[in-house]
């Protein structure tokens, strides 16, 4: 395994037992933060701006509440 993917099996063994759709959130936002590096927040300017169809926009990225 790489360091990254490492990293990111560490954090769900860590934390992925956890109990708590918000802190699945954060789970899951944390695993981003690694995937995406500097680009974290170019994708996450991105997510929030997306609108559908109609052009009602999408809700805000949840980033979740760390366990």
């Amino acid at each position: 395994m790489n360091k990254k993917e490492q990293l990111i099996v560490d954090l769900i063994h860590q934390y992925g037992m956890i109990d708590g759709a918000h802190h699945k959130q954060w789970l899951l936002d944390q695993v981003l933060h690694i995937i995406l590096g500097a680009k974290y927040d170019e994708w996450l300017n991105e997510m929030n701006s997306e609108t559908d169809n109609e052009g009602n926009k999408y809700e805000d990225w949840d980033i979740g509440i760390a366990p």
